[in-house]
């Protein structure tokens, strides 16, 4: 007969025993037969390895660090429980140790892994109904843990065999880790409270500080809670004070009860850390490498840099706050490895929407597209820096109407060069230039440069030129990386390149991206609508780009020195409009400080032109332009501009506006012929457009550059003349609708 036969029949009648044994020896007896089962046991499995333990830990968060290794954010992957990073035993408070050994396990110095004291005792009260009393030591519930029956079992109890099972793997445990090993594990595996597992996540969360810094009263609380995690606020109080009179901390007791709920309230609280500095560059890490829980991911941002970015948003918004600007994004590329230097994706407690990640949210794009396309028309041999467009009143005949842009100023320069009209931001020369490039084609560029343009060029139309597509601010930024590359576009990196940079290929001829760059670069170009001293300009080499989208709502700049790409968008979640806030004023100031920043040494040149890029002196007849060197593609170089036909220097070819070719006018029957009148509107400069004269169907029909003529039913053909008597334009166009009323309306 076993021994635990023995025990099972004087147990059965222990009320008769009672009689006869004292209960010194009833305890005695009960002792015995534990530690005898505990011997006859099966033999325990091999305890794993402190080290094993301890690297098969994970935390519930993805740790992301700056190119030096510096903790730069926390993200949490894993939401099966709240674990933060495992702590060494000097990390931890001495008065957290000092209440959990005092509060579990008051012997665990003194025996090898069982407290066999503590053991007769709990058997002792449940075989005479005093209750019962807990007699694992921190060794056996650590064993627990490490076989994971402490969640397998849950609020059940363990039956006998599993409590000798459980006093073996102690046993084991003790005589491979040290007693600071298996408290250290046990500190760092133990459920505290709801979902938070371990003391680094306690601390962290439910007591906003780290858990060196734990006080006698939290300590006790933390003790407290291993003892029933998930108690009410008032039993916890009840516990933690007791605890704190058994360790002479009585005074401690005042006030509990609201420290207590106090505490209680952080359960779901956002971990209180030091780094983090890239929550919206942390989300897309994740989304694009799939790191595992627990993951220490080193990647490429620059934390000093990052910071500084960070505090210029902030200081800049503030000064912008009465324009209503609250949002703002920021992009630092390096240019040679595609690496992301800095990324701020909003304006923090500034941002009515802190969580958007604006660096990667579509906004319109406005003028940030205008170098790619006069970029796409140089290398076709369109245009060169020195051509001359017309910057006058224009309107394209579309599917929905007639297509009229306007500058942002609603003036007009009438003939410039291509190189005041991109660094200077006109519009109208910029839709002039799509004509002849096509919307389609510049929109299949623009696909090859990453931008996640999801239409055709035709749906686009004519205002592809003026950015009324959708782009982000890191696509973007990525794009005019491209230029800084002299047309080289490859993808970007979030960790450090290793063995140089990732594969690129070709999207614009290097000289023409380069012809583009000195375009930007040059202060004296875009006088003409920023002035020669704005955010704009650097004491060092930088070309630059601004652009603002319709009503205002998005406000960018973008460019770029010989080692850095910088791209700032600002504006408001919402789409909200700013007031009187541009490119240059909004997202300019930041772009600035940046690049101030990243060239304190002043060290950015002008990158040197690639083969087959030519300089030449250039001459504009008339006086149109100051005479300057500037650079062409190959042959496409010249010494003397002058405006081509028969106007003079400094007049602008007259051109019609409206009507334009295939107009169909529809008259109204309910308004009376005399108030219907048809706008004839043309574009020029000078002497010519002084003497201008119209003439529908061979007739005379008005002079100047804008008049009104009476429609009448039919087909028409009118005709621009200019001052002497030439003809300049025409169009044909279609006038329908109210006939008979119409027909009283005399041609003249």
């Amino acid at each position: 007969m076993s021994q635990w036969a023995v025990c099972g029949i004087v147990l059965a009648g222990r009320q008769a025993a009672t009689r006869r044994l004292t209960a010194r020896l009833w305890r005695q007896f009960l002792l015995a037969c534990i530690f005898l089962a505990s011997f006859q046991a099966g033999p325990a499995a091999a305890a794993p390895a402190y080290e094993q333990v301890r690297e098969q830990y994970r935390a519930s968060d993805i740790v992301l660090l700056d190119r030096g290794g510096h903790p730069l954010q926390r993200m949490r992957t894993d939401y099966q429980g709240r674990r933060g990073d495992w702590l060494a035993l000097n990390d931890v408070s001495p008065a957290l140790l000092a209440a959990v050994i005092q509060s579990e396990d008051k012997r665990f110095y003194s025996h090898s892994g069982v407290d066999w004291r503590a053991i007769a005792a709990a058997a002792w009260g449940m075989a005479f109904g005093q209750g019962r009393r807990g007699a694992s030591t921190l060794t056996m519930q650590l064993s627990s843990l490490l076989s994971g029956e402490r969640e397998q079992r849950g609020a059940r109890r363990r039956s006998i065999a599993q409590k000798i099972d459980q006093i073996e793997a102690a046993r084991e445990l003790e005589r491979h880790w040290s007693k600071q090993q298996i408290v250290e594990a046990y500190l760092n595996l133990a459920p505290f409270r709801g979902e938070i597992v371990g003391v680094d996540a306690l601390a962290r969360v439910l007591f906003q500080k780290h858990a060196s810094g734990l006080n006698t009263r939290e300590s006790a609380l933390a003790a407290a809670m291993l003892r029933a995690p998930n108690a009410s606020a008032r039993t916890l109080a009840q516990r933690a004070c007791a605890l704190l009179k058994e360790m002479g901390q009585e005074s401690e007791c005042e006030d509990l009860d609201l420290f207590v709920r106090s505490s209680l309230q952080h359960g779901s609280a956002v971990r209180v850390d030091s780094d983090g500095l890239a929550p919206h560059f942390a989300q897309w890490v994740i989304e694009q490498s799939q790191p595992g829980a627990g993951a220490h991911v080193l990647t490429s941002i620059d934390a000093d840099l990052q910071r500084f970015v960070i505090q210029t948003v902030m200081r800049r918004l503030r000064e912008l706050s009465s324009s209503h600007v609250s949002d703002a994004a920021v992009v630092v590329l390096d240019n040679e490895t595609g690496q992301v230097l800095a990324y701020v994706g909003s304006s923090g407690e500034l941002s009515r929407a802190a969580r958007v990640d604006h660096a990667r949210s579509l906004r319109q794009a406005g003028s940030t597209l205008k170098p790619f396309l006069y970029a796409q028309a140089i290398e076709q041999e369109r245009l060169t820096a020195a051509s001359l467009l017309d910057d006058s009143p224009l309107g394209l005949p579309t599917g929905n109407g007639l297509y009229i842009p306007q500058n942002y100023d609603k003036q007009f320069s009438g003939w410039v060069s291509m190189r005041i009209a991109l660094a200077s931001s006109l519009n109208i020369p910029a839709v002039r230039t799509l004509v002849m490039v096509t919307p389609d084609a510049f929109q299949q560029r623009l696909l090859r440069l990453g931008l996640p343009l999801d239409q055709t060029g035709d749906f686009y139309g004519f205002s592809l030129a003026l950015g009324s597509a959708d782009v982000s601010l890191l696509s973007l930024s990525n794009a005019y990386r491209s230029l800084a590359t002299q047309g080289l576009y490859g993808p970007l990196q979030f960790v450090p390149a290793k063995g140089g940079p990732a594969p690129r290929q070709k999207v614009f001829a290097p000289a023409a991206a380069w012809i583009i760059g000195d375009v930007l670069s040059d202060r004296h170009a875009r006088a003409r609508t920023f002035g020669l001293d704005s955010p704009l300009a650097t004491p060092f080499w930088t070309a630059v780009k601004t652009g603002t989208s319709k009503d205002m709502r998005d406000n960018w700049c973008l460019g770029w020195s010989q080692r850095y790409t910088v791209g700032v968008w600002a504006g408001n979640s919402s789409g909200a409009s700013m007031r009187d806030v541009s490119g240059v004023s909004g997202a300019g100031p930041i772009w600035h400080d940046i690049m101030n920043y990243l060239h304190r040494g002043g060290d950015s040149m002008q990158p040197p032109p690639p083969s087959g890029v030519v300089r030449r002196a250039v001459v504009f007849e008339g006086g149109l332009e100051p005479a300057r060197d500037d650079y062409f593609v190959g042959d496409t170089a010249v010494s003397r501009v002058r405006l081509r036909g028969t106007e003079k220097a400094g007049d602008a070819l007259l051109r019609i506006i409206s009507p334009a070719p295939g107009t169909i006018v529809a008259l109204d029957p309910d308004i009376p012929p005399d108030k219907q009148k048809l706008l004839l509107l043309a574009s020029g400069t000078g002497h010519d457009a002084r003497g201008a004269m119209w003439h529908v169907d061979g007739k005379p029909a008005g002079e100047g550059l804008r008049g009104w003529w009476a429609p009448w039913p039919g087909k028409h053909r009118i005709e621009l003349l200019g001052a002497d008597g030439k003809l300049r334009d025409h169009a044909t166009f279609e006038v329908r609708g109210a006939t008979q009323r119409a027909a009283i309306i005399s041609p003249g």
